[in-house]
């Protein structure tokens, strides 16, 4: 059983800057569970400020230049109708490309 004293010292240390509670917890040979409930306790009897959760931070979002529009990558489609072959390396719309099977259709 730990003295009131020396509980008082741990959780003091687990409060400092940088400091990890499983590496304080280890060091004395506690539990970061027992850590946590200590500092529990003595806030709760006013020996430690109030846990106060600082607002997060962000970065700052920096862009540099414009950016460039960007395209869907040129494919090849190619569509055999009988004896008629269509091959486009270019974005054709759906429309488009419907016209010209129908037309390609009707010649036939």
């Amino acid at each position: 059983m730990r003295s009131e004293a020396e509980r008082a010292r741990i959780v003091a240390e687990s409060l400092l800057p940088g400091a990890q509670v499983s590496e304080v917890a280890r060091k004395h040979g506690a539990t970061r569970w027992q850590i946590y409930d200590w500092r529990r306790r003595f806030r709760q009897r006013g020996m430690l400020p109030p846990c106060e959760a600082s607002p997060p931070s962000f970065a700052p979002l920096v862009v540099e230049g414009a950016l460039e529009e960007r395209h869907a990558p040129a494919i090849k489609l190619e569509i055999a109708i009988g004896d008629v072959v269509l091959r486009t390396d270019t974005a054709i719309d759906a429309e488009q490309l419907s016209r010209v099977i129908r037309a390609v259709r009707a010649s036939r």
